[in-house]
């Protein structure tokens, strides 16, 4: 039922030009509720946090996968390349902890503490804590580690926790559907919000002069049960099957498509908890998979199975920009 209303939504955002009109008036009130709620905390009734350290808030005005996950991994690590100590804090979301914040590290689970950030977590092996309350995960991160900058995964509505540098990541292929808000169409807040924040990343071609554009790139598999690394174009060969559970499933499938892969497809909703039956296919052909789905897979997975890691690889003079502006955030406190 999930898997089907998902699908239906995205239709109607981004393909049918109809039923999302008729939903407007519904969007109105959304959008007039997030402007109203971003009201209440400008003018103090609701309560918002100043941490003792910058905090770059990396997120999305759509529903659904923008490329968020890789680009973390890359700020993170250009981060630590310039001599800093990033945290990252994210809300966890699909994780099932019976308490929050929650600490995480490569031991964690996805049950536990959600997919993105387990994979986050063990990719930049950057001290992590999550939770639904943003400024809990940030008090715990600082408590438990000496981080001075703040990586706040998928917290660009999240009003609560002040913030010194807003990252926007946009499809660049999806754009913003219809360009309304929910439930009309993809939009959790109005596209005029992107006017206030300090970077626009595209995943993808860039179509304006404010934006920097960014490819996802991914050309080696990686064997779930033994470890072992193959290059993508080797599965060119032989068929093979592909599943994603992301927010643009057919993303993946197109990086598959330009490695010169034929694979019969199967796409989950987003954050789609596995079981076996789901990565199980007849026949001895490989099967692909995100390194986001792989995390939750990997105690059930067989030799069959192999994960797919991707790397965010930003335009020549976004990384310059954003240190710039770092730096004198940093100065200012």
């Amino acid at each position: 039922m999930k898997k089907t209303l998902s699908r239906w939504l995205v239709d109607i955002w981004y393909k049918d030009p109809f039923i999302g009109v008729f939903l407007m008036p519904l969007g109105f009130l959304f959008s007039d509720f997030v402007k109203f709620r971003k009201f209440l905390y400008r003018i103090g009734v609701l309560k918002k946090h100043t941490l003792p350290v910058p905090v770059i808030v990396i997120g999305n005005i759509t529903v659904g996968g923008t490329g968020k996950t890789p680009l973390i991994i890359w700020l993170a690590e250009l981060l630590e390349s310039e001599g800093f100590k990033p945290g990252i804090i994210s809300r966890g979301y699909g994780g099932q902890a019976e308490a929050w914040p929650q600490w995480v590290d490569a031991g964690s689970t996805a049950e536990n503490v959600g997919d993105e950030a387990l994979l986050i977590a063990k990719q930049t092996g950057c001290p992590m804590a999550v939770s639904p309350i943003r400024v809990d995960a940030a008090r715990l991160l600082l408590e438990k580690s000496d981080c001075n900058v703040i990586l706040s995964d998928d917290g660009l509505q999240h009003y609560a926790l002040n913030r010194g540098i807003e990252i926007a990541v946009i499809d660049g292929e999806r754009r913003f559907g219809n360009g309304y808000c929910l439930p009309a169409g993809p939009l959790r807040e109005p596209i005029e919000r992107l006017q206030s924040v300090d970077f626009i990343v595209v995943n993808g071609e860039k179509s304006e002069d404010n934006e920097f554009s960014m490819q996802i790139t991914g050309n080696t598999a990686i064997n779930l049960v033994t470890g072992q690394h193959k290059p993508l174009r080797e599965f060119n060969a032989t068929g093979c099957h592909a599943l994603a559970g992301i927010g643009n499933p057919d993303r993946f499938f197109k990086l598959l498509e330009s490695a010169g892969l034929s694979c019969k497809t199967r796409s989950f909703p987003d954050h789609y908890k596995f079981l076996v039956g789901d990565i199980s296919f007849p026949g001895p052909e490989p099967v692909l998979m995100t390194e986001k789905d792989a995390v939750k897979c990997m105690s059930f997975a067989g030799e069959q199975h192999w994960y797919i890691p991707v790397k965010a690889v930003p335009e020549e003079g976004f990384s310059e920009r954003l240190l710039v502006l770092l730096q004198e955030k940093s100065k200012t406190r």
